[in-house]
């Protein structure tokens, strides 16, 4: 673990210059929190009559609705019930958000910090990871969800979504067949499966949302972030009304962060996973061999 800790090291302070150079503004928000976000899958970890944070996302929404252009966190985050070699119910989430932007303005941004951050603790923008050779730059392939689903799915998620199949099929049929030598955006979401993220123009079952592949693992989930409040409440509901039905637990809904969201600018933003980009940087098969401690 001893190099492995001072890789981590050396790539925090990467990701803090990074984000410093280009003014944003590093913020901490509440670890402890009232209402988690509503996400079918994703279930909080209790702490007393509060819950853990699955992700900072409604706090720093509020920070963009009270007038904070551009804002970054790293800090952890918390998931009852994950445990694998890409999963753990505590790690390290970096999440940034730019007003007056939108989802591609987010990807420009997080091929110059991949980049960037190979370049300094690799010294190049190739690596190794798991037998591939992996070249970061200048190449991120484009992938609309709906092609991909159409090509080794056989089905068109676009139109009369399934919830469970399209779930079922992304992991079985679609990511497998991502391309693994280079980064893959897989874009564009059916809106029922972009809870946060806001209706693609020209193209309303779709919505802006794009996720990062690299060398077949899911490593970034981002948005053009939906500020209408009235559809935000509606898709909070939805999913309430479908965790109820698979006898999940039924969080609160953020009033507070539905209060200000009309104040937010046309925004994008970003979460990333700091132990699974750490995992691609040292070719590390287990988030256990990257995490110092592992309870």
């Amino acid at each position: 673990m001893g190099p492995v800790l001072g890789i981590r090291s050396k790539l925090l302070r990467v990701i803090r210059e990074f984000f410093h150079e280009r003014d944003f503004l590093e913020v901490e928000t509440p670890v402890r929190i009232p209402a988690p976000a509503l996400e079918l899958h994703i279930d909080a970890e209790p702490a007393g009559e509060a819950f853990l944070r699955t992700s900072p996302e409604l706090h720093m929404k509020r920070l963009l609705a009270a007038g904070h252009k551009r804002i970054f966190q790293v800090g952890p985050c918390f998931r009852r019930g994950e445990r694998g070699d890409r999963h753990h119910p505590e790690y390290t989430m970096l999440e940034w958000y730019r007003a007056d932007a939108d989802y591609r303005d987010i990807l420009l941004d997080t091929k110059g910090l991949v980049a960037r951050a190979a370049q300094e603790i690799l010294g190049r923008t190739n690596l190794k990871f798991r037998g591939l050779e992996i070249e970061l730059m200048p190449v991120w392939e484009w992938v609309p969800v709906t092609e991909a689903f159409k090509q080794y799915a056989g089905w068109d998620p676009s139109v009369n979504f399934d919830g469970d199949r399209f779930d079922l099929d992304m992991v079985d049929k679609v990511e497998p067949q991502l391309p693994r030598n280079t980064p893959v955006i897989l874009a564009d979401y059916p809106a029922e499966a972009a809870a946060l993220a806001r209706r693609k123009p020209g193209a309303p079952n779709l919505a802006e949302r794009w996720e990062l592949f690299i060398g077949g693992m899911e490593l970034a989930n981002a948005y053009s972030e939906l500020n209408d409040p009235a559809e935000q409440r509606a898709r909070f509901e939805e999913c309430a009304r479908r965790r109820k039905d698979l006898g999940k637990p039924v969080y609160p809904l953020d009033e507070e962060f539905l209060a200000v969201i009309a104040s937010m600018p046309p925004s994008g933003g970003i979460a990333l996973g700091i132990d699974r980009l750490l995992m691609l940087l040292t070719d590390s098969a287990s988030l256990d061999d990257v995490l110092p401690f592992r309870d």
